[in-house]
């Protein structure tokens, strides 16, 4: 709970008290404590601003103001008359304070730890238009291909900066995300039970100047899984930035949960069992293909989002030419460049590390790879960080998850790969207890993550650190050439991790 709510819930609890409570003589003064409610309520609406999580504390302080008013206009009579109706109030009473203690414990406006590198983070947003390229998951023949991305990057001081936002448009993304959530069958909620993302911050300062201590940094391309969005690895993406990275982050539209542009326009994500098919052919392809508006896919779907990558280093190779905002001209390092990638976002960048050879570093978090990759491997320095089959089963007994054939297919898929990295710079990394959504922020988002399908029997934090330690480790190896000792062998510092190299 933020801070004013807190003091809500505690004025509630206090004025009920006070109202439940005989107070005579002297005391009698207290029973002014059931207006503080009513009065806290009105500056935590101006300062914090509303969200429906307290609406039983905000209900509890219009109630007790009532009471207290009856009760100073006509007096209540002897104490034990109507005690039925005494206790029933109380009952009622303390089930509304519980109540509204709970909800906003359940579903917190949420912070990010500080990230632990040197650097602070400054952010900004573009819309790109491949006019070159049809937009095949709209019928529309003249549609082209349109990116939502946004920049975080290195910055120096400006501590006290106001910081972005997480969920810029938190109503639409909560709309979306609890229509998946519940496609999946992972979780029923209303659609408004995440609007309350719109009070959540990150360390981003937008449009801040670009650290000044290094001419370039090396640039990373993060993609989002099925369902996700450009901001939903903001744990992992943040400790890079604050490490010397920048980092671009996809909305891929109709595979992303939601994607807004400026002019107004929203394009929401298919649903799983749309996508599933079309990715499911480029993992195992199978006749016959699959159709997307009529036209057969014999490849998936893959490797037209895979054409966001290439279309991506186009655009930033025109940002180190002449950035539109001014700030990061000249400061890409465009010949160290990585990719990093959760479940779809994984698989579109195994693909794009085979296709694309201005990628020189390959990050892939719990996903299967695509067909063409398993045979031929990749020839850049590559690392997989997952979970043992025997944690993604325990997903699947718990509710969610994938069933046997995906397992079996992304375990033997992941490894096949891996086996053909260059040799010295394959690294494989499997964090038991870890559930799929845990490679994401969904933990953060409630502390009944496990409850509610949103993150595995790992504590959320831990699982975080272990992510991050080896994505900055990797990079810092394989694009900065420093090297590393947790990437050597076992970790004393990481002993649950199961940690092969070759």
């Amino acid at each position: 709970m933020r801070r004013l709510e807190m003091l809500l819930v505690v004025a509630d609890v206090v004025a009920f008290v006070v109202l439940v409570v005989p107070l005579r003589g002297r005391g009698r003064w207290l029973r002014y404590a059931a207006l503080g409610p009513l009065m806290v309520t009105g500056v935590q609406l101006l300062v914090e601003g509303p969200r429906w999580q307290m609406v039983p504390a905000y209900a509890l302080g219009v109630l007790f103001f009532l009471v207290w008013l009856l009760k100073a206009i006509r007096p209540v009579g002897r104490p034990g008359g109507r005690r039925w109706v005494r206790r029933l109030a109380v009952g009622l009473g303390v089930l509304g304070l519980a109540l509204a203690g709970a909800l906003p414990t359940v579903f917190p406006v949420f912070g990010f730890p500080h990230p632990d590198g040197p650097y602070q983070i400054g952010t900004v947003t573009y819309h790109w238009v491949d006019r070159g390229r049809h937009e095949i998951f709209s019928a529309d023949p003249a549609a082209r291909r349109e990116l939502m991305a946004q920049v975080w990057y290195p910055v120096m001081g400006s501590s006290s900066s106001a910081r972005a936002p997480y969920m810029p448009d938190a109503h639409a993304f909560s709309s979306a995300v609890t229509r998946g959530l519940s496609a999946a069958g992972q979780v029923r909620l209303p659609g408004f039970v995440f609007d309350h993302f719109r009070y959540v911050t990150t360390h981003a300062i937008p449009s801040a100047p670009v650290a000044t201590d290094k001419p370039r940094y090396p640039v990373l391309i993060f993609l989002t899984g099925i369902g996700g969005f450009r901001q939903s690895n903001t744990f992992q993406v943040e400790e890079l930035v604050s490490h010397g990275y920048i980092v671009v982050g996809l909305d891929q539209p109709y595979a992303a949960v939601t994607v807004g542009f400026p002019d107004g326009r929203r394009i929401t994500g298919l649903t799983r069992d749309r996508l599933q098919p079309l990715i499911d052919q480029s993992t195992s392809p199978a006749e016959p293909a699959p159709t997307l508006n009529g036209k057969a896919l014999e490849h998936g779907i893959v490797p037209y989002l895979t054409q966001d990558i290439g279309f991506t280093l186009d655009q930033l190779a025109a940002l180190d030419a002449a950035d539109p905002h001014g700030g990061l001209t000249g400061r890409l390092d465009l010949q160290r460049v990585g990719t990093f990638g959760i479940s779809l976002g994984a698989i579109v960048a195994g693909e794009g590390c085979h296709t694309e050879p201005r990628l020189k570093a390959c990050l892939m978090m719990d996903a299967a790879m695509p067909a063409d990759v398993v045979p031929a491997g990749l020839r850049q320095p590559s690392m997989w960080i997952t979970r043992n089959a025997e944690t993604m089963r325990l997903e699947q007994r718990h509710g969610g998850g994938w069933p046997e054939s995906a397992i079996h297919e992304a375990q033997t898929s992941m490894r096949a790969v891996y086996a053909k990295s260059p040799p010295g710079h394959g690294y494989f990394v499997q964090v038991p207890g870890m559930f799929h959504p845990n490679f994401t922020d969904a933990p953060y988002w409630t502390p009944l993550a496990y409850e509610m399908g949103l993150g595995g029997p790992i504590d959320a934090r831990r699982g975080f650190d272990i992510v991050n330690a080896y994505s900055v480790a990797f990079f810092d190896q394989e694009l900065l050439g420093h090297p590393t000792l947790l990437l050597t062998g076992p970790s004393r510092q990481y002993p649950e991790v199961t940690f092969e190299t070759h």
